[in-house]
């Protein structure tokens, strides 16, 4: 219906009908920018030699728009064009022609008027290695990508990994990985317990380690239990698929 009365104001004219949504959509945006846009699509891809893989949120505010065939496929367009030109950081991507008449910022605001909701291009992140595999979960609220360290056919074996990071949501890939600010939080916090608990001061430190220990095993993903045979870690997992095989990097998004 904005597309049909846009057209009428501009008498039929195709070109200026594009011009008045544009402005409508930089009115509609400007009006529903303190709007909370939590729902919408995250999608995940990788290019064909399979050595590079993106991964995005596009928001919205509600359900309704976020089901859509025209957003998710507005969404799918801005994923391609992540993955075939490569850009640094989101502020790049979103600077990146969308078509040949706007960017790809300028066309989320176009979008913002003819949905009439605020959209919103939140997160933008890549994985680069020898084999990358990504997975959507079925709705398009989860994705991530999986970077491994040899090239081959590794599609069933990325795509088991891409769905452990999906489903147990690791911090970081191993315990070296692990951010120190986290790992000081996951200690004071073992101690906290500990006392709680009734136990000796002094054996506080003992105790709070011995969690961290069983922290990096839950939370780090090559300590994980393989979700489809926990009698192995996804490290024992890869390296009994092929010699050597790891996880380099991975990377996961969310909007539940």
């Amino acid at each position: 219906m904005d597309c049909k009365k846009a057209l009428v104001e501009a008498e039929g004219d195709f070109e200026k009908a594009v011009d008045i949504l544009r402005k409508k959509g930089q009115k509609v945006a400007a009006k529903r920018s303190e709007r909370d846009a939590s729902e919408g699509v995250v999608l995940a891809g990788k290019t064909e030699d399979g050595t590079h893989g993106a991964i995005i949120v596009v928001n919205c505010e509600t359900d309704f728009v976020a089901k859509n065939d025209d957003f998710t496929n507005f969404a799918e367009n801005i994923l391609n064009i992540a993955l075939d030109k490569k850009p640094v950081d989101l502020a790049a991507l979103l600077a990146l022609p969308y078509n040949d008449d706007m960017t790809v910022e300028q066309k989320i605001t176009e979008q913002t008027g003819v949905v009439g909701e605020k959209i919103e291009l939140s997160s933008y992140d890549t994985v680069n290695a020898d084999s990358v595999i990504s997975y959507i979960h079925p709705g398009n609220k989860l994705a991530s990508i999986v970077g491994l360290n040899k090239s081959g056919d590794f599609s069933e074996i990325g795509k088991d990994v891409a769905m452990q990071v999906a489903a147990m949501a690791p911090v970081a890939l191993d315990k070296e990985s692990v951010p120190q600010d986290v790992i000081e939080k996951e200690i004071e916090v073992g101690k906290d317990l500990a006392i709680q608990e009734g136990k000796p001061a002094e054996l506080a430190e003992k105790i709070a380690m011995g969690r961290l220990n069983k922290f990096f095993q839950e939370n780090t993903l090559l300590n994980q239990s393989f979700i489809k045979d926990n009698k192995k870690s996804i490290k024992q997992y890869l390296g009994e698929a092929e010699d050597g095989l790891s996880v380099t990097s991975f990377k996961r998004f969310s909007l539940s």
